[in-house]
C-alpha cells in the first residue's frame, strides 16, 4: 500500500484470515497531476509502528476469514475503505 500511495486493489483474496499476495489481484494507481505520485517515504524503512488503519484492516481480515475484498482503496499509503461482496 505504501508503494501504491493513492489508488486501489481489486479482487484481493483472503484465505484463513490472511491476504493472498500472489493472487490475481489488480492494482490501480491514481496519478494526481502536480501531486505526489511515488511511493511513500516510509516504504524503505524496515521497522515502523503500524497505523490504526492497518490494524483495523487486519481485524477485517480476521472477520472475513475466507473471501475476496472486491475493492481496497488506498490513500496516503494507508487503507481507507474496502468493499466486500456477501
Amino acid at each position: 500500500m505504501q508503494n501504491i500511495n493513492f489508488g486501489r486493489i481489486e479482487g484481493l483474496a483472503v484465505e484463513d484470515c490472511q491476504p493472498v499476495l500472489d493472487s490475481p489481484a489488480r492494482i490501480i494507481r491514481e496519478i494526481k497531476f502536480g501531486g505526489q505520485n511515488g511511493p511513500r517515504p516510509e516504504s524503505v524503512v524496515a521497522d515502523f509502528a503500524l497505523k490504526s488503519q492497518v490494524l483495523e484492516l487486519f481485524r477485517c481480515f480476521d472477520g472475513l476469514s475466507d473471501g475476496v475484498i472486491e475493492i481496497l482503496e488506498v490513500k496516503h499509503g494507508l487503507p481507507f475503505r474496502m468493499e466486500v461482496a456477501s
